[in-house]
């Protein structure tokens, strides 16, 4: 049986992205900016010469997008199995969507944790904050959260397995896709930032998930080469 890995992407830069605003299940379409910088990732994993067998995006529009410009540049675009998967959405931010990034990260959460530095919080306390302070009620708990992304990342990686392994070209969420490398990983302690358009690979053996690579940027950096070449 073929090995099965998850290359897992980061959406393209949207509108809240490019002024600092939180966007958790709140959504922004891709900036042109943002398109360009995945149509660049999609001809970078082309040119790697990659076989995906099988297409996951959240069910948000910004991944839906993303998904939908990098696949086209790889020239796979429905000739494989594509479907949505709404666990490995972005976490929710319940009332604080919409936010600028430095309200909730240098305000509201050093209040409520009684941590004064942000940066050094670990998902679960960032979570754990969250949740206190969301008068709406919409946010989840960490438990809540922590299972849907687990569960999610492997049941994609399951499907695959199934088919005989491979790979899954998935589009997700920045928060999503460290929170899940950090819990598969939890020696790494620093809280990842990850771009836009990075690839995190995740290789799914003996039914347990390992991180191969978190961020890498080179796909889409051999990309813009390709693009600035052809102009």
């Amino acid at each position: 049986m073929t090995e099965t890995k998850l290359y897992i992407a980061r959406h393209g830069k949207t509108m809240f992205n490019s002024i600092g605003r939180i966007q958790g299940w709140a959504d922004t379409p891709l900036t042109k900016v943002g398109e360009e910088g995945i149509r660049a990732l999609g001809l970078g994993l082309k040119a790697d010469g990659l076989d995906f067998k099988l297409a996951v995006s959240s069910d948000l529009g910004r991944t839906v997008q993303t998904i939908t410009i990098a696949q086209r540049e790889m020239g796979i675009l429905g000739k494989i199995p594509y479907y949505q998967d709404k666990r490995i959405r972005e976490w929710c931010f319940g009332s604080f969507e919409g936010m600028y990034d430095a309200e909730l990260f240098s305000g509201v959460l050093p209040r409520i944790s009684g941590i004064v530095d942000s940066a050094s919080m670990s998902f679960e306390e960032i979570a754990n904050g969250i949740y206190e302070a969301d008068t709406a009620g919409w946010a989840e708990t960490w438990d809540v959260l922590r299972s849907r992304i687990l569960s999610g990342f492997e049941s994609i990686a399951r499907e695959v397995e199934k088919q005989g392994g491979g790979n899954a070209f998935v589009v997700s969420h920045g928060m999503t896709i460290a929170t899940l490398a950090d819990l598969l990983d939890p020696e790494d302690k620093k809280r990842l930032v990850l771009d836009n358009g990075s690839i995190t690979v995740i290789k799914y053996e003996n039914g347990k998930m390992q991180v191969e690579s978190v961020g890498d940027m080179s796909y889409r950096q051999r990309g813009a080469e390709i693009l600035a070449q052809s102009k």
